[in-house]
């Protein structure tokens, strides 16, 4: 809970302010027994019709006082409550935005999805019952003690047997609920995260018939779920019932010691019901405490997991150097374009290299193919320019100049990045093809559909550029969808262009055509073409044959068709001889 405590400094004000109210709503609540007693032994034992009245009047406009604060406290609790979730829930998304692979793939993006969903939830939930009791409580507990002891000091021990008895039972409920909340926010990401997986895997879940499986998997986790709900309701059930039993005890040796003091005079009927309520008062404050006490574990979870999130620091970010602007050439380049130099890249965690002492160079212009083997490497040299993740040694050149000291966005805003699987937004055709720059004019779009081999399926659909997508683009086909991808890349001026495995799924009709726009369009940008077929890498300027996370391999197509066994070996595998020649 502590972690957040800067989250909860704007509402300082609100929070000065609801006090007051409670301070205010306590001091009223506190008053009407007083007012009780002397009615009873003033008015009602004395015949007193005017005392009656004059008290009646008294309670009724203190009670209507405690009301108005009780409102206020009601409103502004609401929206201090709100506001911390509202602000809670953007500062993960922010902070999650800032995020690397390498994070994503630690913290787990359904876990991400239920700490910004439902963790916040706890706590704004919480934040409502902390507002309305943990100040008014305490000071309900306080001060009913002290009323009490000036109307009868002999009493206290009363007072004392039940507070014993209330605390105890707290802090067995907190000992009992903690451990299970713990497991219950972790039982909440993996449902979540097996949830995804079957919604987002359904057509594979469909057509290999394992619904059964899948739905045994989703009954172990929920019933996991459901078991650890049972035992934390079962515990919050009991609480309540062993509460009211402990107030009616109380206020039975209340009576029974309030009537043995009336009996020896030593104590007024009015002060005795006065007592009484005193007492109820002081076990309601606990009450409302014990409730406090058994929803504050799980929001302390919720709390712990926010806060876990938010000091996470992404391992990839603008590094000391990046501020300067334009940033200074390294030593020893010379060339323009883009440059590895004894690249190695290890996943986190990972006991071998993904890359080995990687180098190779671009110039503006070249169009450079990767190929190799499924687990190659190919993807993971990709992910390394636009920083998705840092090499782990060796250094990227871009202009001569290393990518770790530009700032990320000045370095991304060169890169025209088309991903292995192909990424739509719900909107608009036009508005994912402009999603880097949105101000784009409508003539750049249909420029970029046409190099993407995109145009005529535009025009061909009603509303054009203004026809709306999807989420995730599910109403194209999975070519149009790689097109619209490939448009959006081409959309924005780039020094690099990446398409990772990009043109898997369009025919080689539409892939000779969109190749051949790029090689005339795009002669001032570096092009690197990550793909896994021979027939999209062989027209490359030069071609890297990747073995292992290895370069075992560079050049043109019929050099390593002489030089490079691996390449010789993909080749063979996928073309006929007529095709090689």
């Amino acid at each position: 809970m502590f972690g957040l405590v800067k989250e909860i400094k704007p509402f300082v004000p609100a929070l000065l302010l609801v006090v007051a109210l409670l301070f205010g709503q306590a001091m009223c609540d506190l008053a009407l027994p007083d007012r009780m007693a002397d009615i009873v032994d003033t008015g009602i034992l004395r015949g007193d019709t005017a005392r009656i009245l004059h008290a009646g009047a008294a309670m009724l406009a203190i009670a209507l006082c405690g009301a108005v604060c009780s409102v206020f406290v009601g409103y502004i609790g609401a929206r201090v409550a709100a506001g911390l979730g509202r602000r809670l829930r953007g500062a993960v998304f922010h902070r999650a935005m800032g995020f690397s692979n390498a994070e994503f793939d630690r913290l787990t993006v359904s876990s991400l999805i239920t700490r910004t969903t439902n963790d916040v939830t706890q706590i704004q939930n919480m934040a409502v019952f902390m507002v309305r009791l943990l100040f008014y409580a305490p000071i309900m507990a306080v001060g009913g003690m002290l009323r009490a002891a000036e109307t009868d000091r002999g009493m206290s021990w009363v007072i004392a047997v039940a507070v014993a008895a209330i605390l105890c039972l707290i802090v067995v409920a907190f000992a009992a609920v903690l451990p299970k909340f713990k497991r219950m926010q972790s039982l909440v990401d993996r449902m979540n995260r097996v949830v995804r997986e079957n919604l987002d895997g359904m057509q594979v879940v469909r057509a290999f018939n394992t619904q059964r499986f899948e739905e045994a998997r989703f009954d172990g986790v929920n019933g996991d779920l459901t078991a650890v709900n049972l035992f934390v309701g079962r515990v919050m059930s009991a609480v309540m019932p062993v509460m009211l039993l402990i107030m009616n005890l109380v206020t039975v040796l209340v009576v029974w010691v309030g009537a043995r003091r009336i009996a020896q005079f030593d104590m007024d009927v009015g002060g005795m019901m006065a007592y009484m309520q005193y007492i109820m008062l002081i076990l309601m404050s606990f009450l409302m405490m014990s409730m406090m006490f058994v929803m504050l574990p799980r929001a302390s979870v919720s709390a712990g997991r926010i806060a876990e999130a938010l000091k996470t620091e992404a391992s990839v970010a603008d590094g000391p150097a990046a501020a300067s602007a334009p940033p200074a050439r390294e030593d020893g380049a010379r060339e323009d374009g883009l440059a590895f130099h004894g690249v190695r890249f290890a996943y986190p965690g990972a006991g071998d290299e993904a890359l080995h002492d990687v180098s190779f160079a671009a110039r503006p212009g070249e169009t450079v193919a990767v190929i190799g083997s499924t687990g190659s490497g190919k993807s993971t040299l990709a992910n390394l320019i636009p920083r998705f993740y840092d090499v782990t040694a060796g250094r990227i050149l871009l202009n001569g100049t290393d990518i770790r000291h530009l700032p990320l966005k000045e370095l991304r805003r060169r890169i025209g990045y088309v991903p292995q699987q192909s990424v739509l937004f719900s909107g608009t055709i036009g508005e994912n093809i402009a999603y880097a720059d949105p101000g784009l004019p409508e003539e750049a779009l249909w420029r970029a559909a046409e190099l993407a081999q995109v145009r005529d399926f535009i025009e061909g659909r009603e509303g054009g550029m203004a026809s709306e997508l999807a989420q995730g683009g599910v109403n194209v086909s999975g070519g149009q969808r790689q097109r619209l991808a490939i448009a959006r890349a081409l959309a924005r001026d780039a020094e690099i262009y990446i398409f990772d495995d990009s043109f898997s799924a369009l025919d080689f009709k539409t892939d000779a055509a969109l190749r051949a726009a790029l090689r005339r369009e795009l002669r001032q940008s570096v092009v690197l073409i990550v793909t896994q077929r021979v027939s999209a890498a062989m027209r490359a300027d030069r071609i890297l044959v990747l073995d292992r996370g290895r370069v075992v391999g560079a050049g043109r197509h019929a050099e390593l068709m002489d030089s490079c066994g691996v390449y010789r070996e993909i080749a063979q595998s996928q073309l006929d001889a007529e095709d090689l020649a």
